[in-house]
């Protein structure tokens, strides 16, 4: 870990005890429990998803602002004010010194989740789906974060690929420019969030946690700096077909474009559009992937502690 003592940070002890020990964590984001789901859903999940990484050998460690400390690992009390407060603002990596410094409450994004993560020394990110290239991005230049964050912070992200209303395309070109090795975990096909399959390639399908964990260590003991992405696809029993999300999709789209919406307002309004048209079925999407992630990225960081174990 690096020496962040004198920094507005507080790892809690349980997080903190793993991390000195070398013992497996997984970071988990803010924003789906203050913006993702509504109340009391948005405590279960947290709740359920940390309950899911303790039960398979990890130590979870959820990252949140809270009055201008960065928490990493919170309590039971510190989830739920995060579900219930409106003070609580989604925040990005160039939100946090403001939010730092103005004492403020904020939601961790991707971005924001992964720079915490790698203060600490945390290696894995377990999220729903990341942010990349929007459709249109040639006229709008409406790019993630995101993507530039996972090229720069030494953490594996563990999701269900790029959320389905982007340009998967387009987000796996600028993937393969910023560097990032984009791996699938038993699939040939990258996913798209609520769907198994975008129709895209992922640069490699790797068949087992323990080889994810030894590319991990490879990557970084080569000063490979940077990030990796492990997209896992949603269990088959609760997709979504990318068929019936690309009709959503162009749907939502023109609803947003009927009612000008851009830039930071455009993701959660086409999110809150698919979960009208789909009468509840893209939530229950949500869910089931993000469980599915906190299964499969809690077995890297096991097996990624085990290898530091053994070599140290």
């Amino acid at each position: 870990m690096k020496n962040i003592e004198k920094l507005p940070i507080r790892i809690s002890e349980e997080v903190k005890q793993a991390l000195d020990s070398k013992k497996p964590v997984v970071a988990l984001e803010s924003t789906i429990i203050s913006h993702g789901l509504s109340y009391p859903f948005n405590v279960q999940l947290a709740n359920e998803v940390e309950k899911i990484i303790r039960d398979n050998g990890a130590i979870p460690a959820t990252i949140a602002i809270l009055e201008g400390i960065i928490k990493i690992g919170l309590t039971e009390n510190e989830i739920e004010f995060v579900a219930t407060n409106r003070s609580v603002k989604k925040t990005s990596r160039r939100d946090i010194s403001v939010m730092v410094s103005q004492k403020g409450f904020g939601a961790t994004t991707v971005s924001g989740t992964m720079f915490c993560a790698g203060l600490a020394g945390i290696r894995v990110f377990v999220t729903g789906g990341i942010g990349g290239v929007h459709k249109g991005a040639a006229e709008t230049f409406d790019i993630s974060s995101d993507l530039t964050e996972i090229s720069r912070t030494s953490v594996a992200i563990v999701c269900s690929g790029a959320k389905s209303i982007l340009d998967i395309g387009l987000t796996l070109e600028k993937l393969e420019t910023l560097e990032v090795p984009v791996i699938g975990y038993q699939t040939d096909s990258f996913p798209s969030f609520y769907s198994k399959s975008s129709g895209f390639p992922v640069d490699f399908n790797i068949e087992s946690t323990e080889q994810i964990a030894n590319i991990m260590k490879t990557k970084w003991d080569l000063e490979l700096n940077g990030g990796l992405i492990i997209a896992c696809p949603i269990p088959e029993q609760d997709e979504i077909p990318s068929e019936e999300m690309e009709k959503l999709i162009k749907k939502a789209l023109k609803e947003a474009e009927k009612e000008n919406i851009r830039g930071n307002h455009l993701t959660p309004f086409l999110l809150r559009e698919i979960h009208s048209q789909t009468r509840g079925k893209s939530i229950a999407a949500n869910i089931s992937l993000v469980k599915n992630n906190a299964l499969i990225g809690s077995s890297i960081a096991v097996n990624y502690s085990k290898i530091i174990n053994e070599k140290t």
